[in-house]
């Protein structure tokens, strides 16, 4: 119980520290969070116990995760065990854990066995393909496209499209695919 004593203390001058390093002001925050300018006087001095009707707008408004909003201490494993899906013949290993939003996966596409039949689809979003190893055959719209390891695509759902491997060889690829056309940003310093 010490513990958690030790970490809602702290709670109150890691907020000040927070808003502060933001450059906001009490009235800022009051105005994007809904909570009064006294109780999030009090949080900060430590004369108001914090909870989660406090702490999840704080967090939203501050654009930071709810333990690092409190300082919480780590807990457990760091690592991701991640839990492969099989669709079909093809291994689909979600990569993100939330809903909504950008989704990113890898997958595993074995080779090419006897003759394949493309059948494209359409559908709503926004997709994003990084090839990693093998080659990859890429439909879209009239397009009839080869990717090999280091090249991407990025394309509209909405175009008819389908993709499986090029040769009798597996392909590996990352994958982001947004459900209302989020689309990824590559961006790239000039020199």
């Amino acid at each position: 119980m010490d513990d958690l004593d030790d970490v809602l203390k702290a709670v109150g001058p890691r907020l000040r520290a927070i808003r502060r390093q933001r450059g906001a002001t009490l009235a800022d925050l009051a105005a994007s969070t809904g909570i009064s300018e006294s109780t999030l006087s009090r949080l900060e001095s430590g004369q108001r116990r914090a909870n989660l009707e406090l702490l999840l707008p704080l967090a939203r408004a501050h654009g930071v995760a709810l333990d690092e909003l409190v300082g919480a201490p780590t807990t457990g494993d760091p690592r991701v065990h991640l839990r492969p899906l099989r669709h079909g013949d093809r291994t689909i290993i979600p990569l993100t854990r939330r809903a909504g939003g950008v989704q990113a996966y890898k997958m595993i596409i074995p080779g090419v066995r006897g003759q394949v039949e493309p059948e494209p689809r359409v559908h709503e979003g926004y997709e994003w393909l990084y090839v990693l190893d093998g080659t990859l055959r890429l439909l879209l719209g009239d397009q009839d496209l080869v990717l090999k390891p280091g090249e991407a695509a990025e394309f509209d759902t909405h175009v008819p499209h389908w993709f499986d491997a090029a040769d009798a060889r597996p392909v590996e690829l990352l994958t982001l695919f947004g459900q209302q056309g989020e689309r990824a940003h590559v961006r790239a310093r000039a020199r």
